[in-house]
This record gives C-alpha cells, structure tokens and sequence, in this order.
C-alpha cells in the first residue's frame, strides 16, 4: 500500500506542479490585461469545485484554490460565470460607473485583448523557460553522423551508408542530430534531399521517410523514419553553452517548432488526415509529468514550456467556449458592427461546451488503452 501511494506522488505531484504552472500563467495574463483596461476582477481561481483556501487582495479580487486542479478561470465584474458570459439582468440593473468596470461594458478591443492575453502569456511563459534552461542548463548537442542504417530501410534504399554526416536537409542546414530527427519524422512519406559528407566529400541523396506510428509518454503519434542509427559515441557529443541572446534566439526556435507542430497535427485533425488517437488526457499528461521529473528539472521545465504552447494554441481554436471562440465572437462584431444576438452566442456556447467535452472524452479514453493494463497491474498488484 505504501509503495501505491509512492508510485502515485511521483506522478500527481509533478503533474500538478506543470499544470498549476501553465494554468496560472494563462490566467494571469487575462487578469492583468483586465486590470490594465479598468475591468474589476472578481475572482481568479486555479482549479474548479470546491474551495481549498482563498484570500482577497486590496482591491476586492478572492484569489482562490480549488480541489479540482484540471483549470481555472478569472471571473470579470458582471460575468454570470468564469467562462465570461455577461450576466445581463445583473449589468441591466447596475449604476453607469459600475457597467463601466465590468467586462461586457469594455469597447471592443478592450475585450479581444484581454481574451487574448491568456494564450499570449503561455507563449511568453514557454520563451522565457526555454531561454533559462538555455542559458543555465546549455545544451547537449550529437552530431548529425549516421552511425548505422538498418536493413531494409529508406536510408538502404537511399544509398546512406555509416559515417555519412548530414549538412543539409532541402536547404536547411543540420546541426545536430536532433536537428535531423525533428525533419525527418514531420516528413513522413515526402522526397528529402540531403547533402552529406562522406569522407570529406560532398554527397546529394533523395530519400522517402516510412510511415512508422510510435507511442510516446503523451501519446500515439505517426511520424517518418529513415532507419538510421545515431553516432552515439563520446567524440560526436558536445556540450554547448549559450549567451543570453543565443539562448533568447534558441528558445524561440523551439516555440516555433512546437508552434507549428502542433498547429499542423490539430488542421490535419480537423480535416481527418490523422487520428484522434493522439491525443492525450489528465492520465497521459500525469504520465509524462512523472517520467519528466526522474530525469530532473531541466527535462521538467521543457515539458511545462511545451504545454504552455500547447495549451496557448488549443485556446486560440476557434471554438465557443475557448478564447478563440471569444474572439472569432469579437470578429463577428466588428464586421457586423454589433454583437451576435444573445441566442445565437448562447448556441455557440453550448457547441462549444460539446466539442470540448468530446475531445476530453476521447483523450481519456486513449489514456485508458494506453494505461489501462499498467493501471490494473498497479491497482490489483496480485
């Protein structure tokens, strides 16, 4: 039993440490956009149900911690609920200087952009955790040379032999070996052309990554594969360090990587060229979190950096519900000149609220057969 409840604090605690992390961050930046345009802010809450502890600051705001730490929201003066959908009956009935401060009552661009400060903030908060690691951390660099390629595959049928290094990739010139690895999985099935250098000679090779789905600590995910092996030993490894503005430069690279990734993965979603499959619940995210933390805080800190972006992007879709629903509302109002009558916006909502909710229950539901078995081997350990 003690052994149960150790295997779980070292999943639960980081994932809530990362979630904690990203959801505040997120939530902080619609607070201090409210703040900054007059908006009284009435609640910030990290979490949903029931009331852990609570305190108010001096200008009337309960900042609060609830049992549920799947979310959190802001809740603006004159908001009916924390998803800031004005509470009309209760605006209609209040003196002009109180309309004044609530949300509804803001101009426009008032509203967009405090709505779109959450995403912002998750995107700063990845730049700047990024820049740290690169900074304090440095970063362990393996050189792009093929150490092996396996029978039978793209890289034997591409003519790639062991000791090629690999310069380029279509132009883009290749650093590092995982400069190669992030190309060649996000070109499955596509023509490559590489230049390489084999004894010191330059070389120009076409190649086909395989389609190839793997499992990850996140999820199922389908990527390309050459059937390459790194050159894993000691002289092809470096360790680099970084200045403050290389490492600026360097993290925002990697937020543009994980940016159009994922940006990528959810319009193939939409369009039905890849599976739901991939996508990754509370469990799957506890998971990773977990297996994060045993490599320590570096390797933690990039995972809270990826799901800020992550989670940044995700609400920026243009869904009811999620601040890119907001705004495409927001949109439609300045192209109209008026907002969207109160029932077509409350349909929008209740859309909203069906499209989420199928996402979580499909995310769960792969976490389920991801695990499951695991789960139960914990559960009944008999």
């Amino acid at each position: 039993m003690f052994d149960a409840l150790m295997t779980t604090g070292t999943y639960i605690v980081p994932f809530v440490v990362v979630l904690t992390i990203v959801v505040f961050f997120h939530e902080l930046g619609h607070f201090l956009v409210g703040r900054w345009c007059g908006i009284k802010v009435d609640a910030f809450s990290i979490g949903f149900g029931p009331e852990l502890f609570a305190f108010h600051d001096r200008q009337g705001t309960r900042w609060r911690v609830a049992a549920l730490p799947l979310g959190g929201y802001v809740k603006f003066h004159g908001d009916a609920n924390g998803a800031s959908m004005a509470d009309d009956s209760a605006i209609s009935a209040m003196p002009e200087a109180e309309r004044n401060v609530t949300f509804a009552g803001q101009k426009l661009w008032k509203r967009a952009a405090v709505v779109a400060a959450g995403p912002i903030a998750n995107f700063i908060l990845a730049l700047v955790i990024l820049t740290g690691v690169f900074y304090f951390y440095g970063r362990a660099v393996l050189q792009p040379r093929i150490d092996g390629v396996q029978t039978g595959s793209a890289a034997e049928a591409a003519g790639f032999k062991a000791g090629d290094l690999v310069l380029e990739i279509d132009g883009e010139k290749i650093e590092s070996f995982t400069d190669l690895q992030r190309v060649v999985t996000a070109s499955p099935d596509r023509r490559l052309n590489f230049l390489i250098d084999r004894n010191g000679q330059g070389i120009r090779l076409q190649a086909v990554p395989r389609l190839k789905e793997v499992t990850t600590p996140v999820g199922k995910s389908r990527v390309g594969q050459l059937g390459i092996e790194a050159g894993g030993r000691r002289e092809n490894w470096k360790m680099e360090s970084y200045g403050f503005v290389d490492s600026m430069k360097l993290a925002g690279g990697e937020t543009w990587f994980v940016l159009s990734s994922t940006a990528k993965y959810l319009g193939a979603l939409v369009v039905g060229r890849e599976s739901a499959d991939q996508l990754s619940g509370p469990a799957g995210l506890a998971q990773a979190s977990g297996e994060m933390a045993k490599l320590g805080l570096s390797a933690l800190l990039n995972l809270v950096a990826i799901l800020s972006i992550s989670i940044g992007l995700l609400n920026l879709a243009p869904v009811p519900l999620l601040d890119g629903g907001h705004l495409l509302f927001y949109l439609i109002e300045a192209i109209r000149g008026r907002a969207l009558p109160e029932k077509a916006q409350e349909i929008g909502f209740r859309v909203g609220i069906a499209v989420v909710g199928c996402l979580m229950v499909v995310a769960t539901y792969n976490d389920i057969l991801r695990l499951g078995p695991p789960l139960l081997k914990w559960i009944l350990p008999g």
